[in-house]
């Protein structure tokens, strides 16, 4: 059974179908969607190709046009999709290992240059259609007429496109688009320029006069209307105007219509003007370029609807063979007319016929254009009134040659009466015949024609009459002797003839007719060469039969003539117009060439010129015989081969015995030196540039190893020397190009004979490095013959030939070439790729013919060991050259697998030279270094990576070569062993370049590689004792390795791995683990693999697109290891700049800003000159460090961080004062106060935390089973916190518990995720808990320099009292702490420790209480001072809290906690019941005092509400057993911070520290001690009109209505929220768990939380309203109701103590003992003084005094009640200064007394007031204060580094700046209006930045 193979493209187009399938998908998911579309297009189209071929239905013809189909498309698909470019032969797939390398390059070459550089046409055509005529004057036909103008000769190039328009100014046969539309065709280059024009004139058919009546005449004229004008320069932009309008144009007097579109070219206004403003043509126009066929192809659809051909004027650029031609063009040029007896002039019209001999009209012979048929007669235009019209109409007439002898132009005229009749009246004609008697055409240019006068009645029809007559004044007929009358009428016609039948030259004609004329055959022989190329060959053929009939019958006497002659018509056909004559000129030669006996002359005469060049007068003829030499040897050895037919051979000897003699001449002529470029030297290049080609006609007569013989001498006789004529040289190279062509050399048997003499002429050149483009083609086709495993003897002996004489020369030339700069311009450069690329194929190619005998005999050949190193070097070094990226194009990867083919098969016989020349005491470093050096970037290359192909691609590839890199990295090994003690030289350079090598996903070449790095460790070890060398290498180039994406998790893996490699090498672990040194091997292994964990985590996040914590983080976590681990600072100052930009690139500037920090904290203010690093200029560190703090203070200034950069500022500014460098002192202190500034005015948004855990095995390492907080980004809730997280980790699950995990999540392989929110403890109590200090700056410290973190999970313990479940319900509150504080380097870190303590229920009540307190000062306060403009949220609380404890909420805690039984049970809670109680009567104090502020703002709908409030409140004060507050209760005012009414104006709200258990402040009013109980009484009138002052006083004020609080972030919150007292606070496993059941999910008390105090909810966070997040966020003693910003100064309670901050309070206070000690960054520190702001002031003593903030550590003083109520709640009413009588009366005195025990005791101390004690210390240096942005691990119990950079050292004090004058604010107080004492402010303590 018989299967046919299957066609090689089908296989190849199934395959690659195939491949295609899977990349076209991906085109889909990429959303590519334009090639996606397009490539599926192609791939149906080959398909139903496919289809075709596989029926097997198709001819010959078609299916080439079929695979011609095919492979373009598949070709243009492969380009696409970035697949390689497949080499083709004829259509189909060419195997390398079949070809020669160089032939292979030239495939791929040809098809690369076709792709990329397509060959410019060199003919164009112009494509014209038709649209409309636009005008508003229209009602008659039109004649349109287009042609070419060339205005730089003034003469039209091209026929004329010619069609009619009908009244509405449409063409008029729509149906035929051939009448519409035109081709100009055969345009050379050279007619595309800016000077060439489309010149448009419009005739209108009608009458005389366009504005005549109808009426007035019948008869119509054409007359002129209008002419456009447009360059043909405005199409070559864009080769396309569809639609375009010209503008049309009409001269002011007709006279110049024969030139109005030269005027309109130059511009000549005033002789012509629009034809109408809204006149317009419009005309769609197109360049097409390329021969007339592939028009035809590739625009189908234009020539199947037909359009017309318009010719250029004449013959074309290239008259071919065979094109018939006969066609004169007339043009009507002028004439000059008498009156004829009228007062006007006459007005003319020229009617025209072709009549023939016999008298009759010739019908259609006069064609006025290409989109018309022509016509019997022509009618021009009229002129009006003018009897010297000028018109200028082209014609042509295509008369057939038989009729155009005896055929003559008849022109009458007639005048056209514009009178009613309108008739024409004949007056005259003229007439011109078309062929002379002697048989002469009409010869060419312009003709002045006789005007013969005639009647209307006379008889033109009878032609004998006239024809006797004169026609012309200038020519008259031979035999015609009448004389030709004086006239003054003149007519003038232009003719030009255009045939290949006809001729206008007598000289032709004489000579052609030599039999006739015997006497005049010498002067024809002599005018020959005189008559035009055109007319030589129209009538080639005859021409040479003449010749060669004069040679025949009278060689003797017309030889030397007849040779000339021949001469000058075989050089006439080289001329690129005539050049298509060639095949006529052989096809006479082969077969009407009958000259037996020419070859004796032909030879004596060639002979005679060769041996007479050196005469100098003969110089220029000789050349041009020599230039003929192809076409006289043709005719030699045809006229002896039709001799010797006709004679059988006679002869023979003779004749070779001639060509014998004739070859000697040329030999000696050859053989001539000439100096200089001198006429010899000429003369020898044009003989050898046509000496080739004369090869294949001595093969007809003469065997081939004799003709190669012949060529071999002559080419041999060439002088050697290369210094002579350089264009010489050039010739005689490709003079050897075109043997090596020849079809004689292609014969082995000639091929041995020519090879010697063509190397011998190659060496030399390249040796000179000359003509190097025309050496690398004639090696390449050397080698292009020389088949790949040819083992004919013949061919090894021509590779043993030019591996002698050619390979160094060859290796030194790659180098030459290769090393020089590239060209500039494009073209020079892709001549200087080819050549490059030329010469690299014929290297591989020579390589490839290789033998082991010819490599042995190669390195036999070095006669010393130094010659052979220096071959080594350099064929090492081209190898390197060849292996580059940009040695072949991107695609060519067929190319590049043979040359790595080659090279690895070279190195192979190589290396054995190597191992045995160049090893022990002959060891040569640099050719070792240069081996391995090129073996390592052999294995890297990109086209050896065998994982980044297609499956199919692959094992293709494998089964022809193999996995290359395998092989070489086993050779690698082999030579590696072999260096024994040498290996140390390359310790640690190969380092490096071997880690390099192991990184490439190859198992097997991993196996082979890394066991290397133990050899290198071990012997480093024995040389040094350590091998830090190695270490540092490793790390160093780890780094940039796996940056560029190189190395992967397998590597790290069996680098780290202690299993047996592959083959008989163990693992490198188990090997270093034999040693003795594996202690430092292994640390190094271990170090190594933690390295790369965090470089491929850095690497996979750094793919992502867009910026996220994945990327930053794992940035954190490379910068922190380079610091701690490897201490390698360069590469940490590397990562800081890396991180720096991605925080930039999110916005996260506070974070870019901390970043930065770090590398500020490595430098100091000094003038020690750094180098140029990453973006830095060469500077000094100074200048580094100033640069780096200005940038950091901008990115403080643009996160809001504004106090971190007030720090920098001082810094820097210390710096500038130091150096008196005032000026920029200036602008730092401006900066600095524009901070404040903005602390004070702009709005800052608290961000919420978030818990996040990372667990399972397929997070990257640095996320890997850890817990870290976030910060969250503005506005960002924890949902939308979760959803980003899942964003950013796709694949993970959200674990929805917020318990710890166990064990088998941690070992997963999967991510897990569990995220939650969490409150932030500030670290810095104090500044939160003082008075008078606005929001704006408390809210910094809330949210800033966060190292911990709270969660509360509420459960229950014990039994559940299902009454009351407060009794069991317990909170297990988690701290997390953090390694660094945030914000810092990062948006997240890990957390370091977990403290989990239990609150029991008692203790929860506590805080629930404490935080609703807080939550009603904070709304009581915000409706107080107007900066609540909606009272909900305060009405809702109120209602939340009163209704809640009617309906048993605080009564609850009564029956809990307040019952005997539980306070015998639990003894040690005796104080927490006490305090419990104290609150819950504080609450009872700020509600009744809420409602009476609320009564003053309720609106009147909602006064029902209030007034069930205030019954509900009494109902609750009785549930509560409150009787009379005065009684039991001394009145604490609630505290609203009134500090100036500045700050006031401004302040805001915000939360308390949530691990504070109680604030009680001082100067409030509203502040409740529970101790003293109050009567109990009615809201009365009093205390309404008390409010009534209160909130009077601040509407009054514009400025408090125009104020808006700083929203917090908790305030933007989703819209689908419960109010505040429906939250629960319990985390969703609690919820859903089984101890809490449904009914007690959402306790009214756990929801008295606000979010930082209430128990988080870690997956189902509770949504809140918009309104109602504020009231759980503005709590804290800062939020509570202040004195109002607008009262008189008397009004106000002031604090007197001034602070002890200040922009220059360096400069304005004493030094203080407290220098050098740390402080907390730029906020107001406690009053250095305590007293009473009223009474005490006088006797406070200014001594300076230390302060403390230890708890309990101050010992508070206790004012009056009387003398403290001005700070609080200030009201004009003197009832407020009177006892406690009754009502809210009482709510304005305060006492606190009372409260002083508990402020020590509290977790949320009181703001107290120090009292001066001299002998007191800072104790300070406890406070933790820890470096957010510090880079070291911090634990709870070692001290925290400072970083250098930010600390101010107790330096000496810088010089002082002029003081300023001490402000004093006064304190107004209501029963005193004396001004305080001027108090010293004290020196503040020294800040350190370390504290950002």
């Amino acid at each position: 059974m018989v299967i046919p193979t299957e066609d090689s493209v089908i296989t190849e187009m199934t395959s690659t179908l195939r491949d295609w399938g899977t990349m076209w998908k991906q085109l889909y998911v990429r959303n590519e969607g334009d090639l996606f579309h397009r490539l599926w297009h192609i791939m149906n189209e080959i398909l139903d190709l496919r289809r075709q071929v596989l029926v097997g239905h198709l001819t010959h013809d078609r299916m080439k046009d079929v695979k011609r189909h095919i492979t373009a498309r598949l070709d243009w698909g492969n380009e696409q999709l970035g697949l390689d470019l497949v080499p083709r032969k004829e259509y189909a797939m060419v195997d390398p290992e079949d070809i020669s390398i160089t032939e292979l390059y030239r495939l791929m070459e040809h098809r690369h240059r076709k792709k990329d550089t397509p060959v410019p046409a060199s003919s164009h055509h112009l494509f014209v259609q038709m649209k409309s005529l636009m005008c508003s004057n229209l009602g008659e036909e039109l004649e349109v007429i287009f042609s070419l103008f060339d205005s730089k000769e003034n003469r039209p190039i091209s026929e004329r496109f010619f069609l009619r328009l009908n009244r509405n100014g449409l063409p008029k046969c729509p149906e035929k688009p051939e009448r519409h539309c035109s081709l100009f065709v055969d345009l050379g280059s050279s007619e595309l320029r800016k000077d060439i024009y489309i010149t448009v004139h419009i005739i209108r058919i009608g009458r005389m006069g366009a504005g005549e009546k109808k009426n007035a005449c019948n008869v119509q004229y054409r007359r002129p209307f209008g002419c456009a004008v447009l360059s043909i320069a405005d199409l070559l932009a864009g080769d396309s105007k569809d639609d375009l309008v010209l503008k049309v144009y009409m001269c002011n007097t007709e006279s110049d219509w024969y030139q109005i579109h030269e005027n309109i070219i130059k511009k000549l206004n005033a002789r012509y003007n629009l034809t109408g403003s809204n006149a317009g043509l419009a005309v769609s126009l197109q360049l097409l370029h390329g021969d007339i066929e592939q028009i035809r192809r590739e625009y189908t659809s234009r020539f199947t609807h037909g359009v017309s051909i318009t010719r250029k004027l004449g013959f074309s650029n290239i008259i071919m063979p065979g094109e018939m031609r006969n066609d004169l063009y007339i043009t009507v040029e002028r004439g000059e007319f008498e009156k004829g007896g009228k007062s006007v002039a006459r007005n003319v019209e020229v009617t025209m016929h072709v009549v023939d001999s016999s008298g009759q009209i010739l019908k259609d012979f006069i064609s006025f254009g290409s989109g018309e048929p022509p016509a019997s007669e022509y009618h021009s235009f009229v002129l009006y009134h003018n009897n010297c019209p000028r018109w200028a109409e082209l014609l042509k007439l295509p008369i057939p040659v038989d009729k155009f002898r005896g055929a003559h132009i008849r022109c009458e005229f007639r005048h056209c009466s514009t009178k009613e009749k309108g008739e024409k009246k004949l007056f005259g004609f003229s007439f011109m015949p078309l062929m002379q008697e002697n048989g002469r055409t009409l010869p060419d240019g312009t003709h002045e024609l006789i005007v013969h006068k005639c009647e209307e009645n006379a008889n033109l029809q009878d032609s004998g009459r006239y024809l006797k007559l004169p026609f012309s004044k200038g020519i008259s007929l031979g035999n015609n002797s009448q004389a030709v009358k004086t006239t003054k009428e003149s007519f003038w016609i232009t003719s030009f003839l255009c045939s290949t039948k006809l001729t206008q030259n007598g000289d032709m004609l004489d000579l052609l007719k030599w039999r006739t004329h015997p006497d005049k055959i010498a002067g024809c022989l002599s005018k020959l060469k005189e008559i035009d190329g055109s007319e030589i060959v129209k009538f080639l053929q005859d021409t040479l039969d003449t010749l060669f009939g004069i040679l025949d019958e009278n060689s003797q006497k017309y030889g030397s003539k007849v040779f000339d002659c021949l001469v000058h018509i075989i050089n006439l056909l080289q001329d690129s117009k005539f050049h298509h004559f060639k095949p006529v000129m052989d096809t006479y030669i082969e077969s009407h060439f009958a000259g037996a006996l020419a070859y004796r002359d032909l030879i004596k005469v060639l002979k005679w010129h060769i041996d007479r060049v050196t005469e100098v007068e003969l110089h220029d003829h000789i050349q041009e015989v020599l230039k003929a030499q192809e076409y006289i040897f043709k005719y030699i050895v045809q006229s002896r081969r039709l001799f010797s037919i006709a004679t059988g051979g006679q002869n023979e000897e003779e004749f070779r015995c001639c060509i014998q003699e004739l070859l000697m001449s040329v030999r000696f002529f050859l053989s001539q030196e000439s100096k200089g470029t001198s006429a010899l030297s000429q003369l020898q290049a044009v003989f050898l540039s046509s000496f080739p080609s004369v090869y294949s006609e001595l093969l007809k007569l003469f065997d081939v190893r004799e003709v190669a013989n012949l060529v071999h001498d002559a080419l041999g006789s060439l002088p050697t020397v290369m210094h002579g004529d350089e264009s010489l040289q050039a010739v005689k190279l490709q003079s050897i190009g075109k043997t090596v062509e020849s079809h004689l050399y292609t014969n082995p048997d000639s091929r041995c004979i020519l090879l010697p003499v063509v190397l011998h002429h190659l060496h030399m050149h390249l040796q000179e490095q000359k003509d190097l483009i025309m050496c690398a083609r004639i090696l390449s086709n050397i080698f292009c013959l020389i088949k790949k495993n040819s083992s004919e003897k013949s061919v090894l002996e021509e590779i043993d030939v030019i591996v002698n004489s050619l390979l160094d020369i060859l290796l030194r030339t790659i180098l030459e070439i290769t090393s020089r700069p590239q060209p500039s311009g494009s073209a020079l450069r892709l001549q200087f790729q080819d050549v490059t690329g030329e010469f690299v194929s014929c290297l591989l190619s020579l390589l490839r013919q290789m033998t082991d005998r010819h490599y042995q005999q190669l390195l036999d050949s070095f006669n010393t060991k130094e010659d052979l190193r220096d071959f080594l070097l350099q064929i090492f070094t081209v190898f390197r050259i060849l292996i580059r990226p940009e040695m072949f194009p991107k695609d060519w990867t067929v190319m590049r697998l043979v040359a790595n083919n080659v090279i690895i098969t070279t190195v192979l016989y190589l290396s054995d030279a190597l191992r045995k020349n160049f090893l022990n005491e002959n060891f040569d470093y640099k050719i070792w270094d240069s081996y391995f050096f090129l073996a390592v970037i052999f294995i890297n290359q990109l086209c050896l990576q065998l994982e980044m192909f297609t499956p199919s691609k692959k094992k293709k590839v494998l089964e022809k070569y193999g996995d290359m890199r395998v092989t070489m990295g086993c050779e690698i090994f082999s030579m590696w062993q072999n260096l024994g003690e040498h290996k140390l030289h390359f310790i640690p350079a190969l380092i490096g370049p071997f880690l390099e090598v192991t990184l490439i996903p190859q198992p097997d070449l991993r196996n082979v590689m890394i066991p290397i790095f133990h050899d290198m460790m071990d012997w480093e070890q024995r040389r040094s004792g350590n091998f830090k060398q190695v270490e540092a290498k490793l790390i160093d180039k780890l780094d940039s390795l796996m940056s560029e994406g190189k190395g992967d998790e397998t590597y790290r893996e069996l680098f780290n791995s202690i299993i047996p490699l592959f083959g008989p090498y163990p693992s490198l672990l188990k090997k270093i683990e034999r040693e003795t040194w594996r202690e430092s091997g292994v640390s190094l292994i271990a170090t190594v693999t933690r390295l790369m964990e965090r470089l491929l985590d850095y690497r996979d996040c750094m793919k992502m697109g867009e910026v996220d914590g994945k990327k930053i983080g794992c940035t954190v976590s490379l910068l922190n290891f380079y610091k701690t681990e490897l201490n390698k600072e360069e590469m940490y100052i590397r990562y800081i700049h890396k991180l720096y930009d991605l925080h930039l690139k999110a916005q996260n500037f506070t974070e870019a800003a901390y970043t930065l920090l770090l590398y500020d904290e490595l430098l100091e203010w000094s003038d020690r000159p750094l180098r140029e690093f990453l973006n830095y200029p060469m500077q000094t560190e100074w200048q580094r460090k100033e640069c780096l703090h200005l940038t950091i203070i901008q990115n403080f200034d643009r996160g809001k961080c504004w106090e971190n950069g007030i720090i920098l500022c001082r810094k820097i500014a210390e710096q500038y004062e130091s150096y008196y460098d005032y000026r920029n002192l200036s602008k730092m202190r401006m900066m600095e106060a524009s901070l404040y500034d903005k602390i004070m005015d702009q709005q800052r948004l608290e961000p919420e935390f978030f818990r996040v855990g990372f667990y399972g095995k397929k997070f990257p390492f640095f996320l890997r089973n850890k817990e870290f907080v976030c910060r969250g980004h503005d506005y960002e809730r924890l949902e939308a916190f979760q959803q980003r997280m899942l964003n950013e980790f796709p694949h993970a699950i959200a674990m929805q518990h917020a318990n710890q995990p166990d064990e088998t999540i941690f070992q997963a392989e999967a991510q897990y995720l569990q995220i939650y929110a969490v409150t932030p403890i500030p670290e810095n109590q104090e500044v939160l808990q003082r008075d008078g200090i606005p929001d704006n700056i408390k809210s910094f410290y809330k949210v800033n320099h966060i190292w911990r973190f709270r969660y509360d999970r509420p459960f229950h313990k014990g039994t559940k009292d299902k009454e009351n479940e407060f009794k069991s319900l317990w909170v297990e509150r988690t701290t997390l702490i953090l390694v660094q504080s945030l914000p810092g380097i990062s948006r997240w870190f890990e957390v370091e420790k977990r403290e989990v303590v239990e609150m029991s229920p008692l203790e929860n009540a506590i805080e629930v209480l404490e935080n609703k307190n807080q939550q009603l000062r904070t709304l009581i306060s915000q409706c107080q001072t107007r900066q609540m403009q909606n009272i909900n949220p305060l009405t809702m609380c109120l209602n939340g809290v009163i209704d809640a404890a009617v309906n048993g909420g605080v009564a609850r805690y009564q029956e809990a906690f307040f019952v005997k039984e539980y306070i015998l049970n639990h003894p040690e809670d005796g104080e927490k019941i006490t305090r419990l109680r104290e609150l819950m009567l504080e609450q009872a104090q700020i509600l009744e005092f809420g409602l009476a502020v609320h009564e003053k703002v309720v609106p009147q709908d909602m006064r029902p509400l209030h007034k069930k409030l205030v019954d509900q409140f009494f109902v609750m004060k009785s549930s509560l057993g409150i009787q009379e507050f005065s009684a039991c209760v001394q009145a604490s005012p609630i505290h609203f911070p009134n500090g100036s009414p500045r700050v006031c104006r401004n302040s805001i709200p915000i939360s308390m520290s949530p691990d504070a258990a109680r604030v009680i402040p001082r100067r409030s009013p509203l502040s409740y001690p529970a101790v003293n109980r109050y009567s109990s009484s009615s809201l009365s009138s009093q205390a309404s009109a008390e409010v009534s002052n209160i909130t009077g006083q601040s509407e009054s004020s514009d400025e408090v209505f125009n104020m808006q609080p700083s929203p917090s972030t908790s305030s933007l919150s989703s819209t689908h929220s419960a109010s505040p007292n429906v939250t629960s606070s319990a985390p969703s496993s609690a919820r859903a768990s089984p101890l809490l059941s449904d009914k007690h999910k959402h306790s009214r008390e756990n929801s008295c939380l606000s979010p930082r105090e209430r128990p988080c909810s870690a997956i189902y966070p509770t949504p809140l309203e918009t309104s109602q997040r504020m009231l759980f966020n503005h709590i804290g003693d800062g939020a509570l109701p202040r004195s109002d910003s607008n009262l008189p100064g008397s009004d106000k309670a002031v604090n007197t103590t001034p602070s002890s901050w200040s922009l220059d309070s360096g400069k304005e206070a004493r030094n203080t003992s407290e220098s050098g000690k740390l402080i907390s960054p730029p906020v107001p520190p406690r009053p250095a003084q305590t007293a009473s702001p009223a009474r005490h002031i006088a006797s406070i003593s200014p001594s300076p005094a230390g302060r403390s903030p230890m708890k309990g550590s101050v010992q508070s003083f206790t004012p009056s009640p009387v003398e403290y109520h001005s700070s609080g709640l200030i009201s004009n009413s003197p009832a407020l200064s009177g006892s406690y009588s009754s009502g809210i009366s009482s709510l304005s005195r305060c006492s606190t007394s009372e409260t002083s025990g508990f402020e020590s005791q509290g977790s949320e101390p009181a703001v107290t007031v120090p009292s001066y004690s001299i002998s007191e210390e800072p104790v300070r240096k406890e406070s933790k204060t820890p470096p957010p942005y510090s880079v070291y691990e911090r634990t709870l119990k070692r001290p925290v580094p400072l970083p250098h950079s930010l600390s101010i050292p107790p330096a000496a004090d810088p010089p002082a700046l002029p003081p300023k004058p001490q402000l004093v604010r006064p304190n107004n107080l209501e029963n005193s209006s004396r001004r305080t004492e001027q108090v010293p402010r004290p020196r503040p303590l020294p800040r350190k930045v370390s504290q950002l």
